[in-house]
This record gives C-alpha cells, structure tokens and sequence, in this order.
C-alpha cells in the first residue's frame, strides 16, 4: 500500500473540457494525454459493461506513455428506454434522438477506470444517474441542436451548458452526468491507499 503522504503523477485519458474542468474544480490539475482509442471495436449491449471496458481501454491505450502514474480513463452513454446512445454522428441524429427522448427519463453510464502504475493495479467502476428531460418543442430542439454543443456529448445534450435548461430533475451523482463522478472518483483513489488531498494543488 503507498503511503499517505505521497502522491503519484496523475494523468486523465481524456481530450473531455468537461472532465478536465471538474478536476480541476475540485483542485486536481491532471496531465491530459488524449488516447485515440477506436471505441467502435468495441459492441457491447449491456450499458455499463461497455462504458466500464470502453473507459478501461482508454486508460490502457495511455497508460504505457507514463512511468508510475495514476491514469484514469472515463467514457459515457445514455439510455432511453434501454437503447444506448453516445455522441449524435450529425445534427439529424441529434433531432432524432431529442424527439425521442423529450419528456423522458434517461439514463446517463459513465463508466471510469483508475490504472496504478506503480501498485500494479486497476479498478474499475460504473456510475448511473436518472435524467429527466423536458418536453422540448421541435423549435427548441431544433436551435439548440444548432448551436453544435450537443453533438460532442453522449446523449445529445451538456448539462454544464445550454442543455442544463432540458433537465428538470436528476436522480444520483450530478457530476456524473458531466462525464466523471467526483464521489467515485474519490472513493476509487482512496480505495488504492492514496489519499486524495494530496493531489490537490
């Protein structure tokens, strides 16, 4: 077990805005070192099996770029009535998908995995977070898929952003729905020994 009062190099596995600003809300400033990886190899049904492999193979990919560091890789799907969505591929899948899902809950997976360079070890979890979106009128969906911000996100829409006026109520871990849960990310280090005060700056 590493001692308390060490804190190892910490990298995210992700090009995210979102994530990296979530880090850096609760005082972590990671080494951010995008991993290319091709997440369409992967074609799994079950939800949190995919985010949690899909967020293992990113940290993965990125993992042997760093020496005894602490990677962490993290991916995100929605679900409407148990059909599994990532990022729209166009603005027309985006409308789609909005007409679909307006007045619905949804499900937001966000799996992470936390790769220990230096203990030689691995966890991997998944969160789960209800949203409930408004009924939105094809007007509204249609100028706010316009202006291009949902189409980086699973789901179609940022919480953080415009998006954040669709959701009138969320059940579970609000960062989650960004795209990290700060309380399993927490729990995850501390789980490695670490203690994750240290990794403020």
């Amino acid at each position: 077990m590493t001692a308390n009062n060490t804190s190892p190099p910490f990298v995210l596995a992700s090009a995210s805005p979102a994530r990296l600003k979530l880090l850096r809300m609760v005082g972590i400033e990671p080494i951010v070192c995008k991993s290319d990886f091709d997440e369409d190899q992967i074609q799994l049904e079950d939800a949190a099996e995919l985010v949690q492999t899909l967020a293992r193979c990113k940290a993965e990919t990125v993992a042997p770029k760093f020496k005894g560091a602490l990677v962490l890789g993290c991916d995100s799907v929605l679900t409407v009535n148990d059909r599994i969505y990532g990022k729209p591929e166009s603005p027309q899948i985006a409308i789609a998908r909005w007409r679909g899902m307006r007045g619905k809950m949804g499900k937001i997976y966000t799996g992470h995995a936390l790769i220990d360079l230096e203990q030689q070890r691995q966890i991997v979890r998944c969160g789960i977070t209800q949203v409930y979106f408004a009924n939105l009128s094809d007007r509204t969906i249609e100028a706010y898929i316009a202006t291009g911000e949902p189409l980086n996100c699973a789901g179609s829409f940022a919480l953080e952003g415009k998006g954040g006026m669709f959701v009138e109520k969320i059940a579970g871990c609000h960062s989650n729905v960004i795209g990290l849960s700060l309380p399993l990310f927490y729990q995850m280090v501390e789980s490695l020994g670490y203690n994750v005060t240290n990794f403020w700056h």
